[in-house]
């Protein structure tokens, strides 16, 4: 009798805090998740979709055997370790874009759902096919792939992999691992700007934001027009929607839902105003995380291995969290930075400092050295009178860089002292006096289609949005001043990188 009571006893103890009671009771606070986890993974998957097309259409020319800054060579310097990635096998353009497109194919799978029908452990392998795709190109991607938004997306499909199909409940360890990624993407940005520049303290970096930021878009002039009022009122909200409503993601619902639709409202907010590549889009999908729902009730899974790992994956995850959560007290607090060479639990941020003046490097070819014609990039400013495009979620990964070169450089009243310049920028003026097909296709528009010019150039200019009266007298969308040559004219024996 003993015996028996004892089992009962440990029957009971086990019904109480065993696992799957564990499990129920967290899901029970986070809220019904079905919802969440249907749009979180479709949201994903089509990010996912985007990098792989970037990646196909673009990365040949950046980073190919013939790229900008080419990747063979680069694997040649790095061990595995260091950088992994499939290409250390081997690398070739044709293999790339056999990665490229099985990474297209399998996020398509996943738009559709068609993983979420199966066992969970073709599910979880689908997703993690993708991540490891990926990471090969991130990891050989150099300065073309240095965005935080990379290792976002890692990370967001890393842990997407474990969310298990729809016959099952989505998993809480899970959903929690996600929210505090969308905690450190949100609470490191808003450390970042208050710990950073001034005019995010006094309420007036949205005096220049909407028109120093990388790529405009359509509305950014008109946003830079508000009043300032409204600007200042902004910034205020978006301290307040980063640095105290990402706490909120943990409470229990309804207010988990309040906090996951604020950041979701501010990261439209931000969509709607400017070109981010995939940053926003990413955060808002992270933020669904947060959102509880109506849906089916699944079922709790009974599989010893798939729980097994659920936890295994919440113990690696907590111990990976400790420098990321030390790095928000630190003084010299971490952006966009990683602990690891595979991209998880890494720190975030955007943004911790605003430029007040735009300068621009506008590309041009001359075959006499007296008639100067520019190159048209895709996104980046350069015609005044042309309509700024939307791109984003897309990447425009020359575009971005560009906007990073005047950085580093000296400006004083009437010169630029420039102090060196990139083996990418070197490579890619190299490229446009051979007239490479490859190269040119980065482009908009080539104003040399026969044969390619004798002379490039690069001039140094200051650009402004134009005035309301500027806008409707002249239909140009900048005004812009020229400051200097950041690149004298060269010929194609002067561009040796």
């Amino acid at each position: 009798m003993q015996v028996r009571a004892g089992a009962n006893i440990g029957e009971s103890i086990h019904h109480v805090l065993g696992p799957r009671t564990i499990l129920a009771g967290m899901e029970g606070y986070l809220g019904d998740l079905w919802v969440a986890r249907l749009l979180f993974l479709r949201g994903l998957a089509s990010i996912y979709l985007v990098g792989f097309l970037s990646a196909l259409n673009q990365f040949p020319a950046l980073l190919g055997e013939r790229g900008l800054l080419p990747a063979p060579e680069f694997l040649k310097h790095v061990r595995f370790r260091d950088a992994p990635s499939l290409f250390h096998w081997r690398y070739s353009d044709r293999l790339l874009e056999t990665v490229a497109w099985l990474g297209i194919i399998l996020s398509a799978i996943a738009i559709l759902g068609i993983p979420e029908d199966a066992p969970w452990w073709i599910s979880m392998a689908v997703w993690l096919v993708m991540w490891m795709l990926y990471l090969s190109i991130v990891n050989v991607g150099q300065r073309f792939y240095s965005f935080g938004w990379e290792s976002m997306l890692l990370e967001a499909g890393f842990f997407a992999a474990f969310l298990g199909p729809r016959s099952l409940a989505p998993p809480a360890i899970v959903i929690v691992i996600l929210r505090w990624m969308l905690f450190r993407v949100e609470f490191g940005a808003g450390l970042i700007k208050l710990r950073h520049d001034k005019c995010w303290r006094d309420l007036t970096c949205l005096f220049y934001h909407y028109e120093t930021q990388p790529l405009p878009n359509p509305l950014s002039w008109y946003f830079h027009r508000l009043p300032k009022v409204m600007h200042k009122f902004s910034v205020l909200f978006s301290h307040f929607v980063q640095v105290i409503v990402p706490f909120g993601v943990f409470a229990p619902q309804p207010f988990a839902s309040i906090s996951g639709g604020l950041i979701i409202f501010h990261q439209l907010w931000l969509i709607i105003s400017g070109n981010y590549s995939w940053l926003n889009w990413l955060t808002v999908v992270l933020g669904v995380t947060a959102l509880s729902g109506g849906g089916q009730a699944p079922r709790l899974s009974d599989d010893t291995v798939y729980n097994a790992i659920l936890y295994l994956l919440a113990a690696v995850t907590l111990v990976m969290s400790i420098k990321p959560a030390l790095n928000f007290f630190s003084r010299n607090q971490l952006m966009n930075f990683c602990w690891n060479r595979i991209h998880l639990v890494c720190a975030y941020g955007a943004f911790g400092s605003i430029t007040k003046q735009r300068y621009e490097i506008e590309l041009e070819g001359s075959n006499d050295g007296t008639e100067w014609k520019a190159y048209g990039f895709r996104a980046k400013p350069g015609d005044v009178t042309r309509t700024p495009p939307q791109v984003a979620p897309y990447h425009l990964r020359i575009d971005w860089l560009m906007w990073f070169l005047p950085f580093s450089v000296i400006v004083t009243a009437n010169r630029v002292i420039t102090r060196g310049y990139e083996a990418w920028f070197i490579r890619f003026v190299q490229k446009l006096l051979e007239g490479d097909r490859q190269t040119l296709k980065l482009l908009r528009s080539n104003p040399f289609p026969d044969q390619p010019p004798k002379f490039i150039r690069a001039g140094f200019y200051l650009y402004q949005y134009t005035s309301w009266k500027e806008r409707k007298e002249t239909g140009a969308w900048w005004k812009r001043t020229w400051v200097d040559h950041y690149l004298p004219p060269s010929t194609l024996a002067d561009a040796t990188p």
